[in-house]
């Protein structure tokens, strides 16, 4: 059996009664230190779409907008301009590039049937007050996520999704990754 290389700990998160969130916390297992570069791109890229559970996503951008309109534009990587920089499902490569090259930013992951329609209220949130918006938009997605990947963080905001869940998705997913899943002792 191939050695643990990593830990992602996934626990129920209070922000509040009125906010339900999930914490996933991605580790070296020895040192404690978030797990960072191309290996955790990898990892936060088969996460992503495994919340998602096959509901339309869209990865959210509202900051350093014209940095990232660039790099997408380079990659040939297609996107919206709605107040924010809208990446709709981008494929697992791109998805990995995307995260790595971005890791040292806050940004975001909607999913759920409102995705395509778009929502003008919380992209023009994003951009006014950041991932602060999500906490007013969340229950009207199956998730909202706010990326921290230079410290291996991602914070779910949902009504549907407990850690429980969060666990039960993204193992499978992490399959093959070296990566145990499991709740914080």
């Amino acid at each position: 059996m191939p050695e643990i290389a990593h830990r992602l700990e996934v626990e129920s998160l209070d922000l509040g009664t009125d906010v339900r969130a999930v914490l996933l916390e991605l580790i070296d297992p020895q040192t404690r230190e978030p797990v960072t570069g191309s290996e955790a791109a990898r990892i936060w890229a088969a996460i992503i779409p495994a919340l998602a559970a096959g509901e339309p996503w869209v990865m959210d951008f509202f900051a350093h907008l014209g940095r990232v309109r660039e790099f997408f534009s380079v990659r040939g990587i297609p996107f919206r301009e709605r107040n924010v920089l809208l990446i709709e499902e981008p494929q697992a490569g791109q998805l990995e590039a995307l995260i790595e090259r971005f890791a040292g930013e806050t940004f975001g992951v909607r999913a759920g049937s409102r995705v395509a329609a778009g929502d003008e209220i919380v992209e023009a949130g994003l951009l006014q007050r950041g991932v602060d918006a999500y906490q007013e938009a969340y229950p009207r997605y199956a998730f909202c996520a706010v990326c921290d990947f230079e410290n291996g963080f991602l914070t779910v905001l949902s009504e549907r999704l407990g850690a429980a869940e969060v666990i039960r998705r993204t193992q499978p997913a992490l399959d093959g990754l070296h990566v145990e899943v499991t709740r914080p002792t």
